[in-house]
């Protein structure tokens, strides 16, 4: 069954710009881990103040998000990023949740 990793993250408006480079960073990442399926990102038409985005990843199954995260923690810890103390610095607040789809 699919495993699916959805974000809902809240970006103060002046640091969207360091978000959307690091997402971006984060997505090469993903896209070339065993078990991907697609990802989708949700960003808001119109907004005042901070930000809300909703990003989507599709993962085949259990172990495949498990490994991606494993890959994703290891290029974090080689590039010397601490997604942590980066949130913290950038009033960035993340909801998760891993999700499947009800009606296939």
């Amino acid at each position: 069954m699919n495993h699916i990793l959805i974000d809902r993250l809240t970006v103060p408006a002046n640091a969207k710009e360091e978000f959307i480079e690091r997402m971006n960073i984060n997505r090469a990442i993903i896209h070339q881990q065993p078990g991907f399926i697609r990802d989708e990102i949700f960003q808001p038409v119109n907004t005042e103040g901070d930000l809300v985005y909703y990003t989507m990843a599709i993962w085949e199954n259990e172990a495949a998000l498990k490994m991606a995260r494993e890959k994703v923690q290891a290029a974090y810890q080689q590039e010397g990023f601490d997604l942590a103390a980066f949130c913290r610095e950038k009033g960035i607040q993340i909801e998760r949740g891993i999700y499947h789809k009800l009606n296939d």
